[in-house]
């Protein structure tokens, strides 16, 4: 499970690597299919950083200011898709560990965020990324494979711990 897992972060990475690099193209997207499918149209909207999704989440929230984050301006320019790479390399690393309990919490966090971001993308934008899609596939997979690996090391431990 370890190698499986840390395999589909990989692909993760780059999946979200092609997001990257969708979001600083100055040419047109290669993936622009049609009205509906169209990366570009996706890694250059204002939900492609940080920014954008925390402006939403204060629209939706009214105790929150849209400038929630003034301490921290930065935060706002950082590309939703450097989160996804970050995140996907930190599952790898738990999955290689055998960490599967943190894995799998952090996995839940993971598809959580992927889930409101291809809310973004349906219901907000109209438009969906390949790479998005595939990015939700990925991790749909690392949190089911890391929650069945969770449940087996519980398994496990409480065979051990156990007197027999």
């Amino acid at each position: 499970m370890r190698w499986l897992i840390t395999l589909l972060a990989v692909l993760g990475i780059i999946a979200a690597s092609l997001a990257l690099r969708e979001h600083y193209r100055t040419e047109a997207s290669p993936c622009a299919i049609n009205a509906k499918w169209d990366c570009g149209t996706v890694n250059k909207s204002p939900f492609a950083s940080l920014g954008g999704i925390l402006d939403q989440l204060a629209n939706h929230n009214a105790a929150l200011e849209p400038d929630t984050n003034r301490s921290m301006p930065w935060l706002r320019n950082i590309p939703v898709a450097v989160v996804g790479i970050a995140g996907y390399l930190l599952l790898g690393v738990l999955a290689f560990m055998q960490r599967w309990r943190l894995l799998s919490a952090m996995a839940v966090v993971a598809m959580l965020f992927s889930l409101y971001l291809a809310h973004i993308e349906k219901d907000v934008l109209e438009v969906w990324c390949i790479y998005c899609v595939i990015s939700l596939g990925i991790i749909t997979f690392i949190t089911l494979f890391s929650a069945i690996a969770a449940v087996i090391d519980l398994k496990k431990a409480n065979n051990a711990a156990s007197p027999a």
